[in-house]
């Protein structure tokens, strides 16, 4: 991987040559061009006679109307054909993309949003739908154990403390567990 860096007159003395090369070959070209279209314009268009008089001016303007009305019709046809097959080419580059699936997925946020929000955001704001989940569930009576009662109602704590004081409370203590 150890690439040597060209220098800065080696750089440009082969960009100038290219540029040279390409010039040459553009001058060609442009050279090809003009003995082709000097090549058509013998093939296609004969050369020019005008004729001596007015009655025959006035057919050749006639025949020469009715070629260029004949040609402009051919162009017409021509350029429409043009440009349907370059609508059908963008239908095909869009079909293709689509296909190859070049667009990006976004990254997805989460989003705080209640339940009236997202149905109103679904269904439109002409749809006014309120959901109410707690309407829909079930009421359940909840059993409470007696001894649950009795643990709960212990009563005043510092009652207690004093029933549990001295030395009748150890003995009711005692009394009570067995």
């Amino acid at each position: 991987m150890s690439e040597k860096k060209m220098s800065s007159s080696r750089r440009h003395y082969l960009k100038s040559l290219m540029l040279s090369i390409a010039k040459g070959l553009l001058e060609e070209e442009a050279k090809e061009n003009e003995q082709e279209r000097i090549r058509w314009m013998e093939e296609n268009c004969p050369p020019l006679s005008l004729p001596g008089g007015t009655q025959q001016l006035m057919e050749f303007l006639k025949d020469l109307h009715h070629k260029i009305d004949v040609i402009d019709e051919e162009r017409y046809d021509l350029e429409s054909k043009v440009n349907k097959s370059a609508k059908e080419i963008e239908d095909l580059n869009i079909k293709v993309i689509d296909l190859k699936g070049k667009f990006k997925k976004p990254t997805l946020r989460k989003v705080r949003m209640s339940a009236d929000a997202m149905l109103q955001a679904l269904l439109g704001s002409k749809h006014k739908v309120s959901m109410d989940l707690r309407a829909n569930l079930k009421q359940v009576k909840k059993e409470v154990k007696e001894e649950e009662k009795e643990l709960r109602n212990v009563g005043d704590w510092r009652q207690n403390i004093e029933d549990k004081s001295g030395m009748d409370g150890r003995k009711k203590m005692f009394e009570s567990e067995g």
